[in-house]
């Protein structure tokens, strides 16, 4: 009977199988990487149809469009106080009363003074009336020189004297009067009214305390007119006051009420600048609507001015238009006669855009659309040039005036780009020109709409992206408009649902 096989042999013939199946194994992990390091994968987002918000961050407090500030102009002791802290009042309502004895006796005073007075001058009027009728007598007798001429200057004085005593009674009678009816507007004083309708923020006076307005007012009261109307004076940097204006929309959240989102509206941009540790900014003054009365003065506004609304627009996230492709991928995703075929293309396409929102007449209709043949025909022979000079120089680089790759940061490709302002200026420069007739037949109103479109769609930055063709990049050249923190709009080229690249995968590749 044969001995059996020790455990030592069985592992000496498995060693070689383990061995074979590892290499295997490995070869076919080389050759797999093999193959994936030859392409490159990349990320893709959606065109997307939607809006854009563009909007500016700023805080502010919130206060009343008025408050008035309620003060005593007499001095005296407070007897009453009949209002509170939020109590509402009606203009000529009584809030306090201040300690009336002291202008009383000041009128009590002014009377006795206006009757001394009027007796004072009852005496100077008989006076008068002797010294006349003596005057008169020695006169006569002067006259037929039976009295000295000293006598009747003598007469004739006390005559004068008599009048000059009588105006001096008279105007004591008005300054006594005077004094009286002053005590009387201090009396009227002591009784502090409300001079609108509003609110009482503030009471800074109790019954008993003394009031001393001998140098200025003191504030008793604090009083908000309309609360159902209020008003933020936000802190705008100076870095985007440029893009505030009266009339624009406001959004702002207040901590009391976290989940609740109100509205407002600019209305007014202040000239007055703060410089804080060398940060300036510009008070803007919001409006806004407190009809239920839930925000109170004081709070905290954390709002947003949105100074750029743009519905229903295409649009593409951030990243797409950072990703820039590079080595042979680069070369082969630059198409300049596509990119020169939708800048032209894009102009041919917006023009009718601004004009329909010109309601044109029939004639200025005619017009425009006389003008917008005659700039299609030009630019299809400018086309028809470039794809001659193009198809002699054996390449697309003749198209933008520059050598072959030649799109580096040097300039090239910021004029191919449409980016270059001495470029925009010159195209602005031809369409003017070719649409001369056109604006001069607008009305003002509608000049204004044509020029500000106009400006607009010339000066538009151009960008390009790129989609996945044959699983190469290529490049696709878009006008860039509006943008916020995660999407850009662009205009030509593409169109909703279309894959645009945003980035190159790492790592191992999805099975």
């Amino acid at each position: 009977m044969p001995a059996p096989r020790s455990s030592g042999f069985r592992l000496a013939r498995l060693i070689p199988v383990a061995v074979v199946i590892a290499l295997l194994a490995a070869a076919a992990w080389w050759w797999q990487g093999r193959d994936q390091a030859g392409e490159q994968r990349y990320r893709t987002a959606a065109v997307e149809s939607g809006d854009i918000r563009v909007a500016i961050s700023a805080t502010g407090t919130l206060s009343a469009l008025s408050t008035v500030d309620v003060g005593s102009e007499v001095s005296g002791k407070v007897t009453e106080v009949l209002v509170d802290y939020n109590d509402h009042v009606r203009k000529g309502q009584v809030i306090a009363r201040i300690d009336p004895d002291t202008f009383t006796t000041q009128i009590a005073q002014g009377d006795a003074a206006i009757a001394s007075a009027r007796a004072a001058l009852a005496n100077a009027q008989a006076t008068l009336r002797n010294a006349e009728a003596d005057y008169a007598r020695k006169r006569d007798l002067a006259q037929r020189k039976l009295v000295a001429k000293s006598d009747l200057d003598l007469a004739q004085a006390q005559r004068d004297q008599a009048r000059a005593q009588v105006a001096q009674n008279e105007a004591q009678i008005r300054q006594q009067q005077a004094s009286t009816e002053n005590a009387h507007l201090n009396l009227a004083r002591s009784v502090i009214r409300s001079p609108v309708d509003g609110v009482v923020l503030t009471r800074a006076v109790e019954p008993g305390q003394t009031v001393a307005a001998s140098l200025q007012a003191p504030v008793l009261f604090k009083i908000a007119e309309d609360l159902s109307r209020m008003e933020i004076l936000l802190a705008v940097d100076e870095s985007d006051i440029g893009q505030v204006r009266p009339g624009l929309p406001v959004s702002f959240t207040v901590d009391a009420f976290p989940d609740r989102r109100f509205r407002g509206e600019v209305r007014q941009v202040r000239l007055s600048a703060t410089n804080t540790n060398n940060v300036v900014t510009y008070p803007v003054v919001v409006s806004v609507d407190n009809a239920d009365q839930s925000l109170l003065p004081g709070l905290t506004a954390n709002a947003e001015i949105e100074v750029s609304r743009r519905d229903d627009v295409l649009k593409v996230p951030n990243a797409a238009l950072r990703y820039k492709p590079t080595g042979e991928a680069a070369a082969a995703a630059a198409t300049p006669d596509a990119a020169a075929g939708q800048r032209s293309g894009g102009m041919n396409d917006e023009l009718p855009k601004i004009a329909a929102s010109l309601k044109l007449d029939p004639a200025q209709q005619a017009a425009f659309d006389d003008a917008l043949a005659k700039l299609r025909e030009r630019m299809a022979a400018r086309m028809a040039a470039v794809a001659q000079q193009q198809g002699q120089n054996g390449g697309g680089s003749a198209l933008f005036g520059r050598p072959p790759g030649g799109g580096g940061p040097g300039g090239g490709a910021s004029q191919a780009n449409g980016n270059d302002p001495a470029a925009r200026q010159r195209r602005l420069e031809r369409i003017n020109q070719q649409f001369g007739a056109f604006r001069d037949g607008l009305r003002d109103d509608q000049r204004k709409v044509w020029d500000d479109g106009l400006n607009a769609l010339v000066s538009a930055r151009r960008a390009p992206l790129y989609v996945l063709a044959d699983g190469k990049p290529k490049q696709v050249m878009v006008r860039v408009g509006a943008s916020d923190d995660t999407s850009t709009e662009i205009d030509g080229g593409l169109k909703a649902g279309d894959q645009v690249i945003v980035g190159v995968q790492t790592g191992e590749a999805p099975k």
